[in-house]
């Protein structure tokens, strides 16, 4: 796998920023979680990352262990295939235990479909071989792997808990018994599955949020790190980049470089805001729309009332800028037309949320792009993010005649937009979009990266540094 080679040479390479080395080391990890199946260390050496109890050799602790109802935990009772069902119910019938082991328990937890289904039994090869079970695959799609458990133990707990020892990561040594829908985590996995997407989504809050978004997508790309952690950006701008030495003029890099306009490393946006940006570039790259659509959406953000935003698009006598495939040129739409498109727009970018938080609709969206690297399986953004995200945008897909949003001033509050306040977040989203669509609004790039306006003008260099400037020694090759 070249993307995983790449990346676990990280840390030979020159880090520009230790920002970018643990955010390195974080996906680092993640992807050593995505191996598929369980493979035990030689020796019976104790997997990394173990729980304090199993550092004492015969020490047991079980008020470590943990257990949890499948269904609480987002298990549907329909996630296991058939064909794996059926080895199961074949021991249990038998009389033998059986359980579902490794990588899927963790991918099940992660919303994703298995590659393969590593089932654990006391029963022994032999046994099942002699009821006619293929130990290594059944009739279908899926692979099924039988292991006989290593201890002379009937059953139980310490069974369990030992074989959980000798797995190599902890997210890889949890339990499952479709049968009473329970999981066994005897090491903690559940913990770390979840710390492990909180710090990633913390590492990348860090890049994106404090007027470096640009540089850090460009770096991270650079390093192989985009393809793991926003595996549809990296596919569109390796296809956009096609032929090309520079990404000027690319949407996606321009709304990174007028978000970056706003912010510093002592003035930081929420996160939601960066979100739904990239969620209002994906919808547009899988619907493409009228530059003057865009714009109404976008005015409608920052100024809060439909009339407003008319009245703006009128006074505005600028030659339409369009991106490939993004925004065309326009069109000439009546009024009444524009509003019912611009209504259109919101929805679709509501819908496109999905591809932050949801791993179906994120290979989806992946899909267009046969040439993208190998898909990474990973969404980091958690169910409460993704309702702020499309909390921005509520109203926005329905009668805009009626929408009122309008702020009591028209300079940027830092404290709530930092807090994430939606008014807030809105307002400065609108006009990061309008400024993208604008002509006579020049973005950074590459190369004039240097040259990125202040945030606010009673802010002096020394105080408001943008955070850009940190990185540009690792964008030159």
């Amino acid at each position: 796998m070249t993307a995983v080679r790449r990346c676990t040479d990280l840390s030979s390479l020159p880090s520009p920023a230790p920002l970018l080395s643990r955010l390195s080391s974080a996906a680092s990890r993640l992807l050593q979680m995505r191996k598929y199946g369980s493979r035990k260390e030689d020796g019976g050496r104790l997997r990394n990352g173990r729980s304090s109890s199993a550092s004492r050799p015969g020490f047991i602790d079980p008020s470590s262990w943990k257990y949890f109802d499948s269904r609480a935990v987002g298990i549907p009772a329909g996630a296991i295939p058939r064909n794996c069902m059926t080895v199961l119910q074949m021991l249990k019938r038998k009389g033998f235990e059986a359980y579902l082991v490794g990588g899927c328990v963790r991918d099940l937890l992660l919303k994703r479909a298995p590659k393969d289904f590593d089932v654990i039994t006391t029963a022994s090869l032999k046994q099942v071989s002699s009821f006619k079970t293929n130990t290594t695959q059944v009739k279908g799609n899926e692979n099924v792997n039988c292991s006989e458990e290593t201890d002379g133990h009937d059953e139980g707990d310490i069974l369990r808990w030992k074989d959980s020892l000798r797995r190599d990561f902890t997210v890889n040594s949890l339990f499952f018994n479709p049968f009473n829908y329970r999981v066994y985590d005897y090491v903690n996995g559940v913990k770390d599955l979840r710390k492990n997407k909180t710090r990633l989504a913390m590492e990348m809050k860090y890049m994106l949020s404090y007027g470096a978004a640009e540089s850090s997508i460009r770096l991270l790309r650079k390093y192989g790190l985009l393809d793991i952690l926003l595996p549809f950006q990296a596919a569109y701008l390796s296809d956009q980049l096609k032929g090309k030495s520079s990404d000027r003029g690319l949407m996606l890099m321009n709304l990174l470089a007028n978000l970056d306009k706003f912010f510093s490393a002592d003035r930081p946006c929420h996160c939601s805001l960066w979100l739904a940006l990239l969620a209002f570039h994906n919808a547009l790259v899988n619907s493409p729309q009228d530059a003057q659509v865009i714009k109404a959406f976008a005015a409608l953000m920052h100024f809060g009332t439909w009339d407003i935003a008319i009245e703006f698009l009128n006074e505005d006598v600028g030659a339409p800028v369009t991106y490939v495939p993004e925004a065309f040129g326009r069109s000439g739409a009546k009024v009444d037309n524009l509003m019912e498109r611009t209504s259109h727009l919101a929805s679709l970018v509501k819908s496109s949320v999905d591809t932050l938080t949801c791993l179906n609709t994120l290979k989806q969206s992946v899909v267009r792009y046969p040439g993208a690297s190998q898909f990474s399986g990973l969404v980091f953004v958690s169910a409460r993010e993704k309702g702020r995200v499309l909390g921005i945008f509520n109203g926005l897909d329905s009668d805009l005649t009626s929408y009122d949003k309008r702020r009591g001033s028209h300079g940027i509050d830092y404290k709530l937009l930092e807090d994430g306040v939606t008014a807030e977040v809105r307002f400065v989203l609108g006009k990061v979009i309008m400024d993208t669509m604008s002509a006579e609004s020049p973005c950074a790039s590459t190369d004039d990266a240097a040259a990125l306006p202040r945030a606010a003008a009673d802010v002096t260099d020394a105080d408001h540094r943008p955070l850009s400037m940190l990185f540009r020694s690792g964008e030159s090759e």
